[in-house]
């Protein structure tokens, strides 16, 4: 039994949910990996997995397994990158995680320059306007907005993104176009969930002090796509990042208001767990990301503004 590849394999299973997932990740045969684990199981005494029809995930013993797996895969991987890195050339997979609209419209399109910098480097990443848990998923770095309220993990911060609070023009034309704050007690608001299960609150900025608005709501979204959406079909009022709202505003289907309240800054910020904060491939990558980003709010002040 190879128990490097065996602990590949189980770690993978754990954080892909299957057989089947964790051999296309991993470009090996389904039979292949039931017996690296069926092997390894019996080298270790203890069932590592609980099977079922529908799910796979691991016993107390084997999550406590996983857990101490990853460490050492990570320190492997890192260790190799280390020795690449000296020469300047990072290597391996990075698993990145990030909101949908923001890596579509400013990671993305950039990415060309990424792996011309570092070209035995391969990006895995996932778009969610969720924030994924970094350890479960098995995601090595992810890029997130808003407040860092998880301290067990280490963030460092990139920009901050100009807000505004729009609205649709059909709905101002229904409702009434609010010029004052006294003006929202009737007006309605469109969610959107914060990690932390509560929704994000309406805040503007008055007399150089922020400011939450309470704002009742009729409809709650969880994509940042839909809130826009949702709020071009009138649903009500809602505050986003300028980058998110170019088009739409240009056109005319949303429109800004409260112009003289200021909504704050939305800060942007790198996080990741403790143990891959020396990763080379972690590193080489925030850094490149800050640097992007610093490079458009050079150009564009009015789209971020530079930490």
């Amino acid at each position: 039994m190879d128990r490097l590849q065996a602990m590949q394999v189980f770690t993978r299973i754990v954080e892909l949910g299957g057989f089947g997932k964790a051999a296309d990740a991993l470009g090996l045969p389904r039979a292949s990996v039931t017996l690296a684990i069926q092997q390894l199981e019996a080298h270790l005494g203890v069932q590592l997995l609980q099977r079922t029809t529908r799910q796979v995930r691991p016993t107390l013993d084997g999550d406590a397994y996983y857990h101490r797996c990853q460490l050492l895969l990570d320190d492997l991987d890192d260790l190799e990158s280390s020795l690449s890195a000296q020469r300047g050339k990072p290597r391996g997979t990075l698993r990145v995680d990030m909101p949908a609209a923001f890596g579509c419209i400013w990671i993305v399109p950039r990415l060309a320059d990424f792996y011309r910098r570092y070209p035995d480097l391969q990006l895995d990443i996932g778009f969610h306007d969720r924030q994924v848990h970094l350890q479960r998923e098995g995601v090595d770095c992810a890029i997130r907005a808003g407040t860092i309220s998880d301290l067990s993990l280490v963030a460092r911060p990139l920009v901050r993104i100009p807000q505004l609070t729009c609205a649709s023009a059909e709905y101002l034309a229904t409702w009434g176009t609010p010029r004052r704050l006294e003006d929202l007690a009737e007006h309605r608001a469109i969610n959107f969930p914060a990690s932390s299960g509560r929704f994000f609150p309406f805040e503007l900025e008055v007399a150089g002090e922020i400011r939450e608005i309470p704002m009742p709501a009729v409809l709650t979204v969880n994509s940042a796509d839909a809130y826009i959406g949702a709020c071009e079909a009138g649903f009500g009022l809602i505050q986003a990042p300028r980058y998110h709202l170019t088009r739409q505003l240009a056109a005319g289907s949303l429109v800004q208001v409260l112009e003289q309240y200021p909504v704050p800054a939305w800060p942007i910020s790198a996080v990741y767990p403790p143990h891959r904060q020396l990763s080379p491939r972690v590193r080489v990558f925030v850094d490149w990301v800050m640097e992007q980003l610093h490079g458009v709010a050079d150009v564009s002040p009015q789209l971020m503004v530079r930490l």
